[in-house]
């Protein structure tokens, strides 16, 4: 496997795996290679620096198998990746699927779509749904965010939700 770091025409970087130098070619040639952010497929390789490594300053092999890859979020408490989360970062990165692009699109027509039909309310997600559950207001599209007791309340009650789609950008 090679790793390239890439540059799309709008400017967003990313990294992709492929299986071969020769891979990546005709991937490039054929434009299945396509942009995580704006699925453009005029994708260029970007200045990368070459990963060398020091022995005096490497550390040992059990050291870097214990060092995770991500380190966890701080707010949501969430534990680091094991190996098979990071494999399949690394699968979710890598271009060159052929639906990917359209994929990314129809994420995004969603996303847009659910959010033209609803309101905005912030932090009081949870207390507009309720009210909402408990007819003290006209049923409406509602989206916001809500901390992790105050889903877990919602769900107890009752009360159906669904987290919005994420958005490729939106985890950059």
């Amino acid at each position: 496997m090679i790793q390239y770091s890439l540059i799309c025409e709008n400017r967003h970087k990313f990294i992709a795996w492929f299986k071969s130098a020769k891979v990546f070619d005709e991937q490039i040639v054929n434009d299945v290679v396509t942009c995580p952010v704006c699925a453009t497929n005029k994708v260029n390789k970007a200045l990368m620096a070459p990963s060398v490594s020091r022995a005096r300053h490497k550390q040992s092999d059990q050291e870097q198998k214990d060092t995770p890859a991500y380190p966890p979020s701080r707010q949501s408490g969430a534990k680091a990746p094991n190996n098979q989360d990071r494999d399949q970062a690394k699968i979710s990165l890598s271009a060159g699927h052929p639906d990917q692009a359209k994929l990314a699109r129809a994420l995004r027509t969603l996303h847009d779509q659910i959010i033209s039909q609803a309101d905005y309310v912030g932090d009081k997600f949870a207390r507009e749904a309720r009210k909402i559950h408990d007819c003290e207001v006209e049923p409406h599209g509602i989206y916001g965010e809500a901390t992790t007791e105050e889903a877990a309340s919602l769900l107890e009650d009752g009360i159906e939700f669904m987290p919005l789609p994420t958005l490729p950008e939106e985890q950059n």
